[in-house]
């Protein structure tokens, strides 16, 4: 794969500020911007605020997105990461790893942190991170897309070959290049806030009340994590930043205990919502994250999904840049991820009203239950919120019709025996290539592999352990896409060739 250039430096041939302009500084955005520079691309990123907020909205992610952490090789970033093997469906919990390598997810991480990892990580890799500007208008033309954006040293233009939308629900890129947003609007206003000096006893699933829904959960010493659901309470302005002394009030109605002697750190405001952008792409404008999806939070489903649009987008468009994509490629990203994103707003829809229902839903909740206690219910609902029940189409041949039970899913984490050492196969993703997993070393499908030498690493490789050689059952030779995709799996070194050249473009010479 090229070598990434300075993220100052612009395309030979094109007149621009930088391939890739990103509105965004929040998890989606940065992730999007490393994914960038892995592949070649250089980057500014743009945010408004001046300074990360500190805030920790997220408090964690799911198993799909610490997998992708896990293969850029950031997860040492994150000292002292837990996971935790239980999770919960609409407040009701049950085991996740009823499920073959799964778990809820990581806990505990706040959203600040993220951020900090991310960012640092992107930096470093060469993308130009500008706080303090923020977008204002697009203009686009067949070259190009030009953005207005306000800088403290007065109005700015930038141009990019690509702009992507990574700033949130209320996304200013989603307005200016006219996205449609369906969905449902939001019915029911809720308080989130870190609250000091309070003494709260931990709600860490939530506790049902007559009049709604509250949380809590211990963040630090002396600092909690609540959420506040009063049922009848209108959706709030977002514009408008709530007081403490509302979260308090309405937590005194619900519970009966007072709060109002303590503080907070922060005080927000949220809703239910749920709208999903028809389409994820408009020409040269890209959406990712939460403005392309919005819903009710649910168990770090939006942080998460959002990091996984990145890294679905991110070598795609790299590879578009670089020269070397297959015709449509780009597309894909709208094909793979949007309905990833409609069933993203159909669960947490359906644990809104699991969750924070009145008692006409009771008898639901008590038939969930009761549901939740057979295995196959709990694979079932664990692969929806975690996302290991995705499955790209890869158009080839899967398992049902005699191809390979790995193919469109992701590959899953093994430990290989290589030519330089004993290697996972979350290690071999780290730079961001495609990988060809040559694992009975056979000539022929090496020989096969390299007309791609310079986007795909090849590596002859022998699982060590037995249940990691069940995995690969059947197949010769896998072939994994840079966001750890499996594209393809079996042992016809032609079929090799037509899956390469479906993902990877034309042979070089």
């Amino acid at each position: 794969m090229s070598a990434a250039r300075n993220s100052r430096e612009p395309r030979e041939g094109i007149s621009v500020d930088a391939d890739v302009i990103i509105v965004g500084a929040g998890p989606t955005g940065l992730m999007l911007a490393g994914e960038l520079r892995l592949g070649g691309a250089s980057v500014v990123v743009t945010e408004r605020l001046e300074r990360p907020t500190g805030q920790s909205r997220g408090l964690g992610f799911t198993t799909r997105a610490l997998e992708s952490l896990e293969q850029r090789g950031l997860v040492p970033r994150f000292p002292g990461l837990e996971t935790t093997p239980m999770g919960h469906f609409g407040g009701v919990q049950f085991d996740y790893t009823a499920l073959e390598d799964a778990h809820f997810g990581a806990r505990g991480i706040p959203q600040s942190r993220t951020e900090a990892v991310l960012e640092a990580w992107a930096v470093e890799l060469g993308a130009d991170i500008r706080r303090g500007w923020e977008f204002t208008g697009l203009a686009e033309d067949e070259d190009a897309v030009e953005l207005t954006v306000t800088t403290p040293d007065g109005e700015q233009r930038l141009r990019a070959a690509y702009l992507v939308g990574a700033d949130g629900g209320n996304s200013s890129v989603r307005r200016a290049a006219g996205f449609d947003f369906p969905g449902t609007p939001a019915t029911r206003g809720m308080y989130l806030a870190d609250v000091t000096g309070c003494g709260l006893r931990p709600r860490f699933l939530g506790e049902r009340l007559d009049g709604g829904m509250v949380m809590s959960a211990p963040l630090a010493e002396g600092v909690d994590r609540i959420i506040v659901c009063e049922r009848g309470t209108p959706p709030a302005d977002r514009s408008e930043t709530p007081e403490f002394a509302e979260v308090a009030a309405a937590w005194q109605r619900l519970t009966g205990e007072d709060i109002s002697g303590g503080g907070a750190d922060w005080v927000s405001s949220f809703s239910d919502a749920t709208r999903q952008a028809s389409e994820y792409r408009r020409g040269r404008v890209l959406l990712a994250g939460d403005a392309a999806h919005v819903h009710l939070p649910a168990g770090a489903q939006g942080l998460s999904t959002g990091i996984q649009d990145s890294v679905n987008l991110g070598w795609k468009l790299a590879a578009v840049l670089e020269g070397w994509a297959p015709p449509g490629l780009l597309d894909t990203y709208h094909s793979e991820r949007h309905p990833v994103g409609a069933r993203l707003l159909m669960n947490t829809l359906a644990q809104g009203e699991l969750f924070l229902g009145g008692p006409e839903t009771d008898p639901l909740r008590e038939l969930f239950t009761e549901l939740v206690a057979y295995d196959d219910v709990k694979k079932h609902l664990a692969g929806v919120v975690s996302g290991l029940d995705i499955r790209y189409d890869m158009g080839v041949a899967e398992a049902a019709d005699g191809g390979h039970p790995l193919v469109g899913r992701r590959l899953p984490q093994r430990t290989l025996l290589t030519g330089f050492g004993e290697r996972s196969t979350a290690e071999l993703l780290h730079a961001a290539q495609g990988v060809v997993l040559d694992l009975t070393d056979d000539p022929a499908l090496r020989e096969a592999s390299a007309g791609w030498k310079d986007r795909v690493l090849t590596v002859t490789a022998t699982p060590v352990e037995p249940r990691d050689a069940a995995v690969f059952a059947g197949a010769a030779t896998v072939l994994v896409r840079p966001d750890g995709y499996v594209a393809w799996a079996g042992a016809d070194a032609g079929e090799l060739t037509a899956a390469l050249a479906r993902w990877f473009g034309p042979a070089s010479l």
